[in-house]
């Protein structure tokens, strides 16, 4: 699955995104559900309320939190319908809205969807 991007949410949109998908528990501060130009929210594909509060962007917690995140990931249901939405559009931008571009979920979740048989 090579058609997966990620872009923080407050980059502005473009048609280079093509389907674009929030995968955010929360809705994204400051920003309007117009100039997020979403096509799909999937807040269950975020990681665990636990984990998200517990990893707060410590680059110290990285490791053991992208472990985490990939076992829930791995029994999260809806992984199976992101990675449809992904055979179906030529390309998929995964939107988030953390500031650290460096230690963030949407990286774990790329790299997961990519190890995901074709």
């Amino acid at each position: 699955m090579q058609n997966i991007f990620i872009k923080r949410i407050y980059e502005p949109a473009a048609e280079s995104d093509g389907f674009r998908v929030l995968i955010d528990r929360l809705w994204p501060r400051g920003m309007t559900k117009e100039n997020a130009r979403i096509d799909l929210w999937m807040k269950e594909i975020a990681p665990s309320v636990g984990l998200r509060k517990w990893f707060n962007h410590d680059p110290q917690k990285w490791q053991q939190f992208q472990h985490e995140y990939f076992t829930e990931l791995t029994h999260q249901p809806s992984v199976k319908d992101l990675a449809a939405l992904i055979h179906k559009h030529k390309i998929v931008t995964l939107l988030y809205a953390a500031k650290d571009e460096q230690y963030n979920h949407a990286l774990v979740l790329q790299h997961f969807l990519q190890t995901l048989p074709k």
